[in-house]
């Protein structure tokens, strides 16, 4: 069993549910799923950056990741409908645990003159989500190997239903949120 998982189990369960004086177990928020998105819009003009793009989220994830398309035509932007202009991943189960897991402990480290991860980015409803800038902090990227440094975007997706229950989660599980 991953290692957040049993913390997830036996410390932050309990912690929530003395917390929030929940009358049913199955009250207690949990991470359902995340998803990784990482957006190209240089993809337009280079079709073979996408695949360095999928490369680098199957490196990091150990899932491949599907190609997102456009989903409606924009001239400005020279895109067409249907055109590839992405790659996302979704995680549930066990490597879910095991990406948040090292996402908290090893990547978001790693990042420089860090103070914290927004604590702006709830979007209501019980979900967080988390920009990053570089795929660099993740330690199956090899430096030598990347063409092009790129972002990507990650989706805590929990069964909070409140933005504080979520924040809780979160914080029992080690997100480092950044003093107000």
């Amino acid at each position: 069993m991953a290692r957040l998982r049993d913390a997830y189990i036996n410390e932050i369960r309990p912690q929530l549910k003395e917390k929030f004086a929940y009358d049913n177990v199955m009250q207690i928020p949990k991470l359902e799923k995340v998803v990784i998105n990482m957006g190209l819009g240089e993809a337009i003009q280079n079709p073979k950056a996408l695949d360095a793009a999928v490369a680098d989220l199957t490196a990091i994830t150990g899932q491949k990741p599907i190609i997102t398309k456009a989903k409606k035509s924009i001239a400005a932007f020279k895109l067409r409908q249907g055109m590839n202009i992405g790659c996302k991943v979704t995680l549930r189960g066990e490597r879910m645990y095991e990406f948040v897991d090292k996402l908290i402990s090893a990547s978001i480290p790693r990042i420089r003159d860090f103070k914290g991860v927004s604590a702006k980015a709830f979007d209501g409803r019980g979900n967080y989500t988390l920009g990053l800038k570089e795929q660099l902090i993740f330690p199956e990227i090899q430096y030598d190997k990347i063409d092009k440094l790129r972002g990507m975007e990650v989706a805590f997706v929990t069964s909070a239903q409140t933005d504080e229950e979520c924040r809780e989660l979160l914080l029992l599980m080690g997100m480092p949120f950044e003093d107000k």
